[in-house]
């Protein structure tokens, strides 16, 4: 029985909607998932600016409407529904121009009986400005749907065109009040406990620097996430520039702003990271915190893991046994400690226990041939497609 593409690693989730979802992807790949929300999304139902905004744009409609995100269109509808303005509110835009920044707010128009004028291919907010700014909109009005941040330089840039804007504040972005698993995360991540994070929003990208800024950890994490292989992984081009901005230099992200396209991009990154390995007979996988002997998983507990791990590094080569007491950093652990570690992981790992030599009075050696190359690619689990 073969590992699930991402069984042996574990996967930060950061986001606070659709996380479960988010969570089910991963670990139906096998990847165990650890929760730690760094956004809290409060939705402004009951906010008096949300309600006069809507009673604005009920009684001028606009020429334009900027509709940035699905779940802000929902939820705008939603409150509107409750306040009995719904059908008040669909009347004034039905003849609105409605710039959509990306499908699932282009969906979201249409769920609520509207046609999309115009959607940019890369789903970025300056180039739905340039759209409007392109139409020349001095003395109309441009009714501008935020997503969970007042995005100050959108709203200068079309105002100097001479539109008047009307701010429709649908929802805003907080850090958590408790910030207990956030800093659980970070932790996590320095001492490379986690082999990925993901990021589906910018705010949730700065508001984890942020948290690791006030605990004196964001030296740590950058290094971590830029040294040390913690994988980060944006949903799209926003949140990507914004681990960018914040000192993240590599965060892998899909050609399109999909959950399951985030996904499938990660498993990609891990599954680069996997070994197949021919030790004499038996054939070796190790990805992640997850080993496979001839097919079956075998159970290595961390000291044991970290040790193999030493010598996979060096494979073919000898280490000493300073080296590697070293490397797990418990020197004084001795070394009949350490040789009771490489017996009992030689016999957890079967056949392929005798490819851990011992070279006398010098230390340990791995021998393995080169890594098997694999031309297949992963199998994708059916129903994420399209996502």
């Amino acid at each position: 029985m073969s590992l699930l593409p991402l069984e042996g690693f574990v996967v930060g989730v950061t986001a606070d909607r659709r996380w479960s979802e988010q969570a089910e992807l991963l670990e139906r790949r096998g990847a165990n998932v650890l929760h730690a929300p760094t956004i809290s999304t409060e939705y402004l139902g009951c906010d008096d600016a949300l309600r006069e905004a809507t009673e604005v744009v009920i009684s001028r409609p606009p020429d334009y409407l900027v509709a940035t995100t699905g779940i802000g269109v929902r939820a705008w509808f939603e409150a509107a529904q409750a306040w009995g303005l719904a059908e008040r509110l669909s009347g004034a835009l039905a003849g609105t121009r409605v710039v959509a920044r990306g499908p699932k707010a282009a969906a979201a128009i249409q769920v609520a009986g509207m046609q999309v004028w115009a959607t940019p291919s890369s789903e970025r907010l300056d180039e739905v400005v340039a759209l409007l700014v392109a139409e020349q909109p001095s003395g109309r009005i441009v009714a501008f749907q935020h997503y969970g941040e007042r995005d100050d330089g959108a709203v200068r840039a079309i105002a100097a065109g001479g539109a008047a804007l009307v701010d429709v504040p649908v929802y805003r972005y907080r850090q958590p009040e408790d910030d207990t698993r956030t800093v659980g995360l970070i932790d996590a991540v320095c001492h490379r406990q986690v082999d990925a994070v993901t990021f589906t929003s910018a705010p949730s990208v700065r508001n984890l620097l942020a948290t690791a800024r006030q605990h004196g950890r964001v030296s740590d994490l950058l290094s971590a996430f830029n040294e040390r292989d913690v994988i980060v992984a944006c949903v799209g081009p926003v949140c990507s520039e914004a681990a960018r901005d914040s000192g993240v230099g590599r965060p892998v992200v899909p050609g399109r702003g999909r959950l399951g396209l985030l996904v499938r991009a990660l498993t990609e990154a891990l599954r680069a990271r996997r070994r197949d390995l021919r030790c004499g007979p038996a054939s070796v996988v190790v990805q992640g915190r997850a080993i496979a002997v001839d097919g079956t998983r075998v159970d290595v507990p961390p000291r044991e893991r970290a040790v193999l791990e030493v010598l996979l590094r060096r494979r073919g080569a000898v280490v000493s046994k300073a080296a590697i007491l070293r490397s797990l950093g418990s020197e004084a652990a001795g070394t009949h400690a350490l040789e009771t570690t490489v017996a009992r992981l030689r016999r957890r790992l079967g056949t392929a226990g005798p490819a851990i030599r011992a070279v006398r009075g010098r230390g340990y050696c791995f021998v393995a041939d080169e890594p098997t190359r694999r031309a297949d690619r992963p199998a994708e689990v059916a129903s994420d497609l399209g996502r």
